[in-house]
């Protein structure tokens, strides 16, 4: 589970951990007992976030106007050609 900071909470971490999950979140600042966290997998999380933003300038993509999942799935596939191409 990839997540920022604000899922930081004993309770979600060990009930993902009790199902098995692999938890990357780092602990917040004020944490008594700081987490190890893999920040090489940690960052892979924030290229994906950036991915999202530049997708969302579509505004086709961000509002869904096609509400069949095909054409929408054409849409995500025209934005991510602009995003590769720019």
């Amino acid at each position: 589970m990839l997540a920022n900071k604000g899922y930081d909470s004993n309770k979600f971490v060990r009930w993902l951990e009790e199902r098995g999950g692999i938890v990357v979140i780092p602990s917040r600042i004020i944490a008594k007992r700081p987490r190890k966290t893999d920040w090489h997998t940690y960052k892979e999380c924030h290229l994906v976030g950036n991915l999202f933003l530049k997708l969302k300038n579509n505004r086709r993509f961000a509002t869904r106007y096609e509400k069949k999942a095909l054409c929408f799935q054409a849409v995500v596939c025209l934005s991510c050609i602009l995003v590769w191409l720019l």
